[in-house]
């Protein structure tokens, strides 16, 4: 099981770091024991003064796959929740300063927290998703999948060029606007049409 991540997909989430918006798609990847399921609580990592909170919505492949055209692309996945990507953004400015991979900043164990599967034909509009995310019973992310930059179905394109889709393989579509620090004893809830599938404490 490979866990691929986007970045950048939001303008508005480019703009608030001071990042260039992409032309195509930024990929990175977690390993599987950054997976972090059943509402279990995350654990606040002691080399980390600055752990940020990142909501998305997540793809989930079906089938195997490579070299995916985009016309194609709906065929390999027909579920999707919301996640965490969970960041060490102190660590991930150091990484960025010289030049170097993420892998430490966002890899690290239980940095990807997973909510529970919907069914993509159960929503009002599966062209255009909302998803909001709380933080201690605030919202503090909106996201519309209107406003991604680079929609599901161009994504599995992309990423299929250079990664064969396996089944049971996860994709983190990126995040907009709004991500922030965590503290232990936060509480961060996410929901898909109002429909809450993510809770998540922070330890």
């Amino acid at each position: 099981m490979k866990i691929f991540c986007i970045g950048r997909n939001y303008v508005a989430h480019a703009q608030e770091l001071n990042n260039e918006v992409p032309d195509e798609p930024l990929i990175f990847m977690k390993p599987p024991t950054s997976l972090l399921k059943d509402r279990q609580p995350f654990f606040y990592p002691g080399f980390s003064s600055n752990v940020h909170f990142e909501g998305e919505l997540v793809l989930r492949i079906e089938k195997n796959g490579a070299h995916i055209k985009e016309k194609f692309a709906h065929k390999y996945f027909s579920q999707i929740t919301l996640g965490i990507d969970f960041t060490a953004r102190d660590i991930q400015q150091k990484l960025k300063e010289k030049g170097h991979p993420w892998e430490i900043s966002k890899g690290f164990d239980r940095a990807a927290a997973i909510g529970e599967w919907l069914t993509l034909a159960d929503l009002p509009d599966p062209n255009a998703i909302r998803f909001t995310i709380e933080k201690n019973g605030e919202t503090v992310q909106q996201g519309n999948t209107e406003l991604l930059i680079f929609p599901f179905r161009q994504l599995i394109a992309y990423i299929s060029k250079y990664f064969m889709l396996q089944q049971g393989d996860l994709i983190y579509t990126g995040t907009p606007a709004g991500v922030g620090p965590v503290q232990i004893g936060d509480e961060l809830t996410g929901s898909i049409e109002g429909q809450e599938l993510l809770r998540c404490e922070i330890r």
